[in-house]
This record gives C-alpha cells, sequence and structure tokens, in this order.
C-alpha cells in the first residue's frame, strides 16, 4: 500500500497595521529615576488568511515607525505557522537598527501579533497553542508610586489585598527619607500576611542598596527588592544576591537573549518583558534559560499580552499587575482578563489571546 504525505498548508501573512495610542496617567507618576503623566502603547494587527492577531509594546510611537520601515515588508508573504523563523530573519534585520531597545519592542509587537494570528487560524487558544504547563498566572499588585500620598498609597495597595491579590509592590528610593513613612503606610494597609516588595528602578549604589535591602526586610518585612542598583551593574546585583536578607531582582530591560545570559548569577528571580524581550518567542527563550540555570521567571507589566505565555514556561513565578496598564488596557482592548483569586487565568473559550482592538474607542488617544 503506497501512502502519500500529507500536503503542508502555508498561509502568508498578507499584511501589517500600526497604530500608536497616548494615554494620560490619572495623576503624576515617578519612581526612583524617572517621572511621567502618560504611557504610549504601539499596536500591530497581522493579518492573513482571513484572520487578524493582535500584538503590542509599551513604548515610544517611533517603534510603530520602525515596524513600518524596517520590518513590515520582510513579514509579508512569510508563513503565518512559523513565527519563529520569522523572528529570526527580523532580528537579524534589526542589527544595524541597535537590537536591544526600541527595535526589539518593535520585534516584540510583531511577534506577538503573529503567535495570535496562527492561534486564531488554528482556532485554538494561544496558551494552548504555546504549550501551557499551568492553567493560571499568580499576580502582584504594583504601583505605590513615589509621587502618590499616603492616603493613596494606601488606597491603592489596601484595594488591591481586598481584591484577593496576596502580594503587592511599590516604588522607592527617589527620596529615601520619605520611605519610612510611605513604607509604615502601606505595611498598615496591607496587614501582616500580605507579601511587600519594593522597586528602587536602579536609584541606589550598591552601598546603599545594602543598608537599605537590611531596613527593608527588617522593618518592614519586604522579601522582594527590584533594581535596588542599576540593571547594568552586574557585580552590584551580585554582591546584593549575595548578602542582601531578601530577594534581588532585575531582567525588565532585558532584550536580546545575551541580556539574560548576562544576569545569570546576579538575581535571585529573572524578570522579562513580552513586550520588549522579543515577544512570545523572546520570552520562551528567557524562560528556557532560566529553568536551566535553576531560576524561577517573573513577568514584567503587560498583563493582557503576558497571561498565555507565563502559563507557559516551567519555573514561572509571578505576572505584575501594573497600574498603569491595568487601567489602559480596557480603554484599548475587549478581552482583557480580571485576576480572580489572585491570578489571571487566560481565556480558553476564544482563540488567539482574546483580545479585540476598540478602534473606535482608541482614536481618541491616538498618537
Amino acid at each position: 500500500m503506497t501512502t502519500t504525505a500529507p500536503t503542508r498548508v502555508q498561509v502568508p501573512v498578507a499584511s501589517l497595521r500600526v497604530s500608536a495610542y497616548t494615554v494620560p496617567t490619572d495623576e503624576p507618576e515617578s519612581d526612583g529615576t524617572a517621572e511621567w503623566d502618560s504611557t504610549t502603547i504601539v499596536v500591530v494587527e497581522a493579518s492573513g488568511g482571513g484572520e487578524t492577531g493582535i500584538g503590542y509594546t509599551y513604548a515610544p510611537a517611533a517603534a510603530g515607525a520602525l515596524v513600518e520601515e524596517k520590518l513590515g515588508e520582510l513579514v509579508r508573504g512569510r508563513d503565518v505557522l512559523a513565527p519563529g523563523q520569522t523572528w529570526e530573519a527580523l532580528a537579524a534585520a534589526l542589527r544595524n537598527a541597535g537590537r536591544p531597545g526600541i527595535a526589539f519592542c518593535a520585534l516584540s509587537a510583531v511577534d506577538q501579533a503573529l503567535w495570535d494570528l496562527k492561534a486564531r487560524l488554528l482556532g485554538l487558544p494561544l496558551v494552548d497553542l504555546i504549550g501551557r504547563v499551568r492553567d493560571e498566572a499568580l499576580v502582584y499588585g504594583s504601583g505605590g508610586f513615589t509621587s502618590y500620598s499616603l492616603d493613596r498609597i494606601r488606597e491603592q495597595l489596601g484595594d488591591w489585598v481586598a481584591q484577593g491579590i496576596p502580594r503587592v509592590k511599590m516604588k522607592v528610593s527617589r527620596e529615601p527619607a520619605r520611605d519610612p513613612h510611605r513604607l509604615d503606610a502601606a505595611r498598615r494597609a496591607i496587614g501582616d500576611e500580605t507579601e511587600l516588595y519594593v522597586d528602587s528602578n536602579g536609584a541606589l549604589s550598591c552601598k546603599q542598596a545594602l543598608l537599605w535591602a537590611e531596613r527593608f526586610a527588617r522593618e518592614w518585612g519586604v522579601t522582594w527588592h527590584e533594581e535596588p542598583v542599576s540593571s547594568a551593574d552586574f557585580e552590584g546585583l551580585r554582591l546584593l544576591r549575595q548578602r542582601a536578607p531578601l530577594e534581588i531582582a532585575a531582567g525588565e530591560y532585558a532584550y536580546v537573549p545575551a541580556d539574560f545570559r548576562n544576569l545569570l548569577g546576579c538575581v535571585d528571580c529573572l524578570q522579562a518583558d513580552v513586550t520588549r524581550c522579543g515577544g512570545i518567542t523572546g520570552f520562551l527563550r528567557a524562560g528556557a534559560l532560566a529553568d536551566a540555570f535553576g531560576l524561577d521567571l517573573s513577568a514584567h507589566c503587560a498583563p493582557s499580552a503576558s497571561a498565555a505565555v507565563c502559563c507557559a514556561v516551567p519555573r514561572f513565578r509571578h505576572l505584575e499587575w501594573f497600574h498603569d496598564h491595568v487601567r489602559l488596557e480596557p480603554l484599548i482592548f475587549d478581552g482583557v482578563l480580571e485576576p480572580v483569586e489572585g491570578a489571571l487565568r487566560p481565556d480558553r473559550s476564544r482563540p488567539g489571546n482574546g483580545l479585540v482592538l476598540k478602534r473606535a474607542d482608541a482614536e481618541r488617544y491616538a498618537a
């Protein structure tokens, strides 16, 4: 009996559409090293085979221009069913544009859109296409900006705990002399049972960070110190990991695979941002690296883009339920997830990531 090999179906990417939206914050915000009053999201829609996939990045609108100038023609005509192959071609094409930074933000949005398009063409929820190893992603509430009043800190962090999120994070180190009062307010608002994290956004020197890490742990029961020093200060991070009495985390500014490799041995928990690190393809590679070296991976921000891939990495810790993005994403998309008992559960009743761009609503924020 003669058998015939099945014919492989190939669906070409027909088009990419790029849009950018800038949404004002609900009040001025700051952290240890930056201040802002708006957030820009760049959305990429990839179409082919009668379906459209959605991806996005939090970056300047220039990331969208880079998609149009450098990536659009390279993507069109490529096989929707091979996002990893497309990722390699796009990453190579960005070499002279400077891959770490805005170029990989652009790539991240395109890669997400291609994975979502593939899932929709196959009629699968994205979390199942990627290959889930869990059904939900634990979250932690994140905000507590240094610009907030004590009342606002108490309200925001306390509300997350009331919603069933048992871990919260606040910004510190912009004006260290103010932090004890801010931390007192936070701890009183969340009680003794809730995990408290802090984020310095690289504002401290190594010696300052060591002194504060000891105080954070001893006086307020803090268990996680994110970017106590710059994420580029590998020696400082490594020293703090060895000597500080709490966990040291970094990785939100890791873009290319080598950025994650450089953080090995420097952190207790590696972070990755699906809107910066090369999208779903890049996030999975970061997760594999973390797993190989016995590290947990924590997802930075962008909850609607992150939930599915968070359920696919082996050593996943938690996903940042970041105030700005939590507020922005429902303004731009239908289908965003809400945490239940401190976790996001991807919607497996819908193909792809479940997001629908609310184009008419979003236009009021067009960048």
